[in-house]
């Protein structure tokens, strides 16, 4: 019943000092307003090192189905991009979002892929004609971007920045559309459309030069050797004789065989037209290159001409759709984790409520400004041993530890009412969230209160004048306070410091409230581990307190 009335008695004291409410309450909430206003939109993000390419994409996709791509062309794209661990892609729903992003300066580049994009991907080629109408895309500066229906909207006072995000998507275009056109197009070499396209060609190269008819020589002579070695060749010409000759079937018998026995002068007579210049030019003017390639020798002729081709160049698969398969090498895998909708976090309004800075700032100044206790906490008990009400509480029939806990539950009450209003006055003022497991944050105000009144209260057992309170206070409250990433987020500084920053009740605070607030799905384990450090530290600040006090 006496720690009681000790503590009714002190909490009437805090209640009473003005500047208990200024310091606890009124000075939070104006740093609060103030930094809020005069941070820009990316403080209190967590900070990401991979370059981020936003993506407005509007494609419709093909009108029927065909066996590549299976999906929209422009997925195709942003599969290849987000398989870059270093890139992050940022989907925008709207074209007016992202023109309203650029035109603020708050994305310097962003590529729309327009309602057409898949239609004119899947046309193009190097062909010069097909039926649809071919899209060449690509021109002196790499792909041009207005073929394929792809814009990019930029912000002209960040054109360093514009043009890495162009060359980025330069490079995963020409990823996505070389290997296309070049499988169409190797898929056309040695066809029967290809062939007679050659031999249309070739029907007009006319005379064909004495060399070339001069190099079938050989040829011609295998083909006379076999031909008049071949018994049914023999025959066919005793037949022909006969038919010739009518009822003299003995000169025709005679006829055939002068001709058997002089094939070898044939032969010879054959050879030496193919020696003869003058000769074959005369014959080079009857005849064209595309005569040869009848039909029957362009079915042949055209699969032999693209295996050719393969085998000539057989480090790359020339009828691939895909980059991976063009240059025989594994596939790069797309990332879902490199994906995110784009958010604004930039806030409405003058105050720009809802922004997501006061994520981070609102709990930052309310553990912070919750070891400002050590103030009030030492001006009281400086004022109570100017009146000698210490030197009386030690006549009283009182232990230290009650005196101690009379002391500290009015403390502690002070600071959770503290925590509980910054809180409600970050949602209310400043419209920031309390995250997914709001009742989570009980624990970590009243753990982070214990922690701060027992510290308020060792210095207080140490401190005897006001200077030293405003002293000791204002040092030790503000070195924790950049040391434990109060003044600056913890994903901002070095990861030794970090650690470091592990020393301080501050910390575990501030990484409590970084599970509860910053992130969508919390860690509940992380967050009663470090209610249970705070409760650690308040228990061993409040032991020392005891230690030390002095009632004198």
């Amino acid at each position: 019943m006496a720690v009681l009335t000790l503590a009714a008695k002190d909490l009437r004291l805090l209640l009473r000092d003005p500047r208990s409410a200024v310091v606890l309450l009124v000075t939070p909430l104006l740093l609060i307003l103030v930094l809020g206003l005069a941070l820009g939109e990316g403080f209190g993000e967590k900070p990401d090192e991979r370059l981020r390419v936003s993506v407005v994409n509007l494609d419709r996709g093909l009108a029927a189905k065909v066996p590549f791509p299976e999906k929209r062309w422009s997925e195709v794209v942003i599969d290849d991009l987000s398989a870059t661990q270093d890139i992050r892609i940022e989907l925008i729903d709207t074209l007016e979002e992202a023109q309203r992003l650029t035109d603020k300066g708050r994305r310097a580049a962003v590529i729309v892929f327009e309602p057409d994009f898949s239609e004119r991907m899947h046309r193009c080629s190097f062909l010069k004609k097909n039926d649809p109408p071919p899209v060449n895309p690509l021109g002196r500066d790499g792909i041009q971007f207005r073929e394929l229906e792809v814009k990019l909207l930029t912000d002209p006072k960040q054109p360093v920045s514009a043009s890495v995000i162009e060359q980025v998507t330069q490079v995963t275009l020409l990823r996505v559309v070389i290997p296309w056109m070049i499988g169409k197009a190797f898929q056309r070499v040695g066809d029967g459309p290809f062939m007679e396209q050659v031999a249309d060609q070739l029907k007009g190269a006319k005379p064909i030069p004495p060399d070339v008819l001069a190099s079938l020589n050989d040829v011609v002579q295998k083909l006379l050797t076999a031909l008049t070695n071949d018994p049914a060749f023999q025959k066919l010409i005793l037949q022909e004789f006969r038919d010739a000759k009518g009822s003299n079937l003995l000169k025709a018998g005679q006829d055939a065989l002068v001709i058997a026995n002089r094939k070898e002068e044939f032969r010879k007579a054959v050879q030496k037209a193919f020696q003869d210049r003058a000769l074959l030019e005369r014959l080079g003017k009857e005849i064209a290159f595309g005569e040869v390639l009848t039909p029957a020798v362009r079915e042949r002729v055209g699969p032999t001409v693209k295996k050719g081709v393969g085998e000539l160049f057989s480090n790359y698969n020339f009828e691939a759709a895909t980059w991976a398969d063009l240059v025989k090498s594994d596939a790069r895998q797309a990332s879902d984790a490199n994906r995110v909708a784009y958010r604004d976090t930039s806030g409405t309004g003058v105050l720009a409520r809802g922004a997501v800075r006061y994520q981070i700032l609102v709990p930052s100044y309310t553990v912070m400004f919750a070891f400002f206790l050590v103030l009030t906490v030492g001006w009281l008990f400086v004022a109570e041993r100017k009146h000698g009400t210490l030197v009386r509480l030690r006549a009283a029939p009182l232990s230290r530890g009650q005196i101690l806990l009379g002391k500290l539950i009015p403390c502690l009450l002070v600071s959770l009412a503290q925590g509980g209003f910054l809180l409600l006055a970050g949602r209310a003022i400043f419209g920031m969230t309390w995250g997914s497991r709001p009742e989570l944050l009980v624990p970590v105000v009243a753990s982070t209160s214990f922690a701060a009144v027992g510290l308020a209260v060792l210095v207080a057992s140490v401190a005897r004048t006001e200077s030293q309170v405003a002293v000791y206070g204002s040092l030790l409250v503000l070195v924790l306070g950049g040391v434990s990433g109060s003044l600056m987020p913890r994903d901002l500084m070095p990861e030794q410091m970090k650690t470091a920053s592990l020393a301080t009740p501050h910390a575990w605070a501030l990484d409590a409230y970084s599970q509860l607030l910053a992130s969508p799905t919390p860690d509940v384990t992380a967050v009663l581990t470090a209610c249970a450090v705070l409760c650690a530290f308040g228990a061993a600040f409040t032991v020392l307190a005891w230690w030390r006090m002095d009632l004198s």
